[in-house]
């Protein structure tokens, strides 16, 4: 759904359409109509890897939110700011997008991954590749 500022909380800064707020327990988050990644203030993304059940808000297909990793022009939703581009640490082949003053984006699929760390995680990153020579 296209961005109405009048209707949706923020601009989705991959596709640009229109995110709605969305709530697990007591921790609101963004999620785009579009593309279904999520928009995670402050420090809410590790807020809500503990909490049971709080993959359920990533409702989009993994494959989709991969084709979004190399969107290079990529604007914090709240200052337009150019957000800097990153990887977990513990999970290399997990690449997010943050604004240092307000938050991180992750692609559809990613933050259900960030919430379950296995060994796979080793394989996955060497599959992936590392974000700073893959997709600078």
């Amino acid at each position: 759904m296209e961005h109405n500022p009048d209707t949706h909380s923020l601009k989705c800064p991959k596709c640009h359409h229109g995110m709605h707020e969305v709530t697990h327990g007591e921790v609101v988050i963004d999620r785009c109509t579009h593309c279904h990644g999520l928009w995670f203030d402050e420090d809410e993304a590790h807020h809500l890897k503990g909490l049971l059940g709080s993959e359920a808000l990533d409702i989009g297909d993994p494959g989709e939110g991969q084709k979004w990793d190399s969107r290079e022009d990529i604007d914090c939703p709240h200052c337009g700011k150019p957000m800097e581009k990153s990887a977990d640490h513990k999970q290399k082949h997990i690449w997010y997008e943050y604004c240092p003053d307000h938050g991180i984006f992750m692609d559809a699929g990613e933050f259900t991954d960030f919430k379950e760390e296995s060994l796979l995680d080793w394989f996955r990153a060497l599959i992936k590749g590392d974000r700073s020579v893959v997709a600078p």
